[in-house]
């Protein structure tokens, strides 16, 4: 088809999850109450850190802010999901799509450096004790939370302004349940090869940079926990880093599976399991591995439950 001949398009359709009609209501109503959920915990959890006085905490400052992605993360992508369940003529245009895209990976990466200054907090409060007041200040928990925002905002407007060079003329159907950005590479018209160059390499060099950090720090705590702790300080210790160890391991497992492999690495139905871990089920999680057997969460619950 010559240049002059071909149709810019502008406006496209997610192909969503499933074709089937039945499955669509079923899959509408477990996604539903799974993004409900997902905000109560997130948004509850943050403002129940917001409120408590006694979780005024380096620990829980950082949980607030990693629970505030984690709602974005999720409201990025599960309203837009749920009307397509109902609605597949519903169209979304490209400025919508590449805006979806942006919010999404602003909290994604996010979240990576969260979890970065987390395994740090927990690095000076097990192996430096008697340094941590200091350190870890509430004042530089605060810049610390900002940075990891910032730079998570930052982030994607490399790709947004890389994709404002591409067209589409190939198709309008996206055979995804949200804009995900290898998914346009796919109907585009000129060669995505610069974008999915630049879009790797960031990709591996945040989530390789913040994951090897996140594993030298729980590297260091452990050895210190063995080799320090009491019995009863080693139960503890291991307990909240338990929990944050499963939340990287399943945030990082899904999102390298995704980005920091080769294009023909995976099926697309696999591609969108992953794709659902990180964006719907990893931020319904975390609520819970980081509450449910946290006494001093489930504490402050209580006294706000009182008053």
């Amino acid at each position: 088809m010559s240049e002059g001949n071909k149709t810019l398009v502008m406006e496209f359709v997610l192909a969503g999850l499933t074709e089937r009609p039945w499955l669509e209501v079923l899959l509408f109503l477990v996604f539903l109450v799974i993004y409900l959920i997902t905000m109560v915990g997130n948004l509850g959890l943050t403002a129940l850190i917001w409120k408590d006085a006694h979780l005024h905490t380096p620990m829980y400052l950082f949980l607030g802010g990693l629970a505030f992605a984690d709602a974005c993360t999720s409201t990025s992508v599960a309203p837009r999901m749920l009307v397509n369940f109902l609605d597949k003529t519903a169209m979304i245009s490209l400025t919508e799509c590449i805006t979806q895209f942006y919010f999404f990976a602003s909290s994604a990466t996010t979240e990576c450096f969260l979890l970065v200054v987390m395994a740090y907090d927990r690095y000076v409060a097990i192996c430096n004790p008697l340094l941590y007041p200091v350190v870890m200040s509430n004042r530089l928990c605060s810049r610390l939370i900002s940075i990891a925002y910032a730079v998570g905002f930052m982030h994607p407007l490399i790709h947004v302004s890389l994709s404002l060079r591409l067209t589409f003329c190939r198709s309008n159907i996206i055979h995804y349940f949200y804009c995900e950005i290898l998914q346009l590479f796919k109907i585009s018209c000129n060669d995505p090869s610069i974008n999915a160059l630049v879009l790797l390499f960031f990709a591996a060099f945040i989530q390789i940079s913040t994951l090897m950090t996140i594993i030298l720090s729980y590297t260091r705590v452990l050895f210190d926990i063995l080799k320090k702790k009491s019995e009863k300080g080693r139960s503890k210790a291991f307990s909240t880093c338990g929990a944050h160890l499963l939340s990287v391991s399943l945030y990082y497992g899904t999102l390298m599976f995704m980005y920091v492999r080769p294009a023909s690495g995976l099926a697309e139905d696999q591609d969108k399991v992953y794709s659902l871990f990180y964006t719907i089920i990893i931020p319904l999680l975390n609520p819970f591995i980081y509450s449910l057997r946290n006494k001093e969460v489930i504490g402050a619950l209580r006294r706000v439950a009182k008053k």
